[in-house]
């Protein structure tokens, strides 16, 4: 029984660039400001492959959901494609991956945010704080949330391509942060800093990434890219938008294969820059604003610190923006089958989004904020649920026939076992807990179901 409250459908506003920009600005602030420092403290100078093979899984993944989004053109994204290809328990799966891996990113961006405007003491309060105000641009309407991301991601864009530019300089001018040549890093070593700390316990270090040798490496690089999928995860925030997309059979994969490779190219020359710079001084890692420690190594501050802060916390907020858009639209969808409390499956006929979905998913943003731990701990509890996300997203594709399948399926295969084998780089401690989050989800649909059987009969 499908719960069908207010407007059946969303409006249809979105056009190709707005689209393009919810992309870009859902992935740039967390790849420029946040993982690629900490790609780098776990891969060393091998940080740009970690980067590529983050992207290759991605790109395998972007085109299985372009092909999934152009048959369904609906809000919900795997959601809606696992249920319709797979049966409505895979794509239950996915929509309660989807949105705890999400919750998780949109905690991340928060604290990004905060930790760039305010000392120590007061940064859960400022986080909190960008929370409320972001979900109350997205609760009047759509159009308002793709012209504000318009401006973040310029903003973000302009101040990243000018600190790249001045970390070039400085490092080639003036040498390593740590002295010598930045190249003789290849070889990863001990993991440093915050990030040893994330990693410790998980599949890979006990396999012996960190360690040297041919192993040691490949598997260092494997974490290194599963922290860095978390940078790429916003191509497919188009999406979920499907139902307020113009003409999507057409404008969804164009965004999102648009967008995955301007962010790509971006992130490599970056990592690239990064590298070059060298490795983090004092070894205890580049920690959560890798740029503005890049910055002070190569001797640019004042004027620099100002634009490398503003173009973070543009970019966090730009992604904070679209994730929770995304996030909310798939509680409506999971609201609308009743895999959440139908309650939520409103939509606003004055603005045309889902405002208790929005607000539900900013409350949840609200307590992570206040209670996580740190940002590279929600980091990986974002890359658990969306690389699992995705797996399924590449099992629903590969159903796909005739008109609908729009690439080999080859690729489908290489995004299934890229996932699968990045989900296994993460700490044991992230695997645990997000399958606990995981059987919750699903003792909630049993008891639902149980009790509509009973109902029934």
């Amino acid at each position: 029984m499908t719960a069908t409250p207010g407007p059946a459908t969303l409006s249809r506003r979105l056009g190709l660039a707005d689209a393009v920009v919810i992309g870009l600005a859902s992935m740039i602030g967390a790849g420029a400001f946040v993982s690629l420092g900490a790609a780098q403290d776990l891969a060393g100078a091998l940080a740009p492959l970690a980067v590529l093979v983050a992207a290759v899984v991605a790109l395998c993944n972007a085109t299985s959901t372009a092909q999934l989004a152009a048959q369904h053109p609906t809000s919900g994204g795997t959601y809606h494609y696992g249920r319709a290809q797979l049966g409505p328990w895979w794509g239950f799966l996915a929509g309660w991956c989807f949105v705890i891996g999400k919750i998780a990113s949109c905690a991340a961006m928060a604290l990004v945010i905060a930790a760039y405007l305010a000392p120590e003491p007061a940064q859960r309060l400022v986080a909190a704080l960008v929370v409320a105000v972001l979900t109350a641009v997205n609760l009047v309407g759509i159009t308002r949330t793709a012209a504000l991301a318009r401006i973040l991601v310029t903003v973000a864009i302009a101040a990243l391509v000018l600190t790249g530019v001045r970390l070039l300089v400085g490092g080639v001018g003036d040498g390593a942060a740590g002295g010598g040549d930045p190249l003789a890093d290849a070889i990863p070593g001990p993991l440093a800093g915050a990030a040893a700390g994330l990693w410790d316990g998980g599949l890979a270090a006990v396999l012996g990434a960190g360690s040297g040798g041919v192993g040691g490496i490949a598997l260092a690089v494997i974490q290194a890219a599963a922290l860095m999928f978390f940078a790429f995860a916003g191509y497919a925030r188009v999406a979920t938008l499907g139902e307020e997309v113009t003409d999507p059979r057409r404008t969804i994969p164009r965004a999102i294969l648009l967008a995955l490779a301007a962010v790509c190219g971006l992130y490599v020359v970056l990592s690239v820059v990064l590298v070059l710079v060298g490795p983090a001084p004092g070894g205890q890692g580049w920690g959560p604003a890798p740029f503005l420690a890049a910055l002070d190594a190569v001797g640019a501050g004042g004027i620099w610190h100002v634009i490398v802060t503003v173009g973070a916390v543009a970019a966090a907020s730009g992604a904070l923006l679209a994730l929770v858009a995304g996030v909310s639209r798939t509680v409506l969808a999971m609201a609308r089958e009743r895999d959440l409390p139908p309650v939520l499956a409103h939509v606003s006929p004055r603005f045309s989004v889902p405002q208790r979905a929005e607000v539900a998913a900013g409350v949840a943003v609200l307590l992570l904020v206040l209670f996580a731990s740190n940002v590279l701990v929600a980091v990986a509890a974002s890359s658990f649920g969306v690389l699992l996300y995705y797996a399924i997203a590449n099992l629903a594709a590969l159903t796909q026939v005739g008109e609908w399948r729009l690439f080999p399926k080859v690729m489908q295969w290489v995004g299934l076992v890229g996932c699968v084998l990045l989900v296994g780089a993460l700490p044991g401690r992230t695997i645990v807990a997000g399958l606990v989050v995981i059987a919750v989800g699903v003792a909630y649909r049993v008891a639902v179901r149980r009790v509509a059987g009973r109902a029934a009969g």
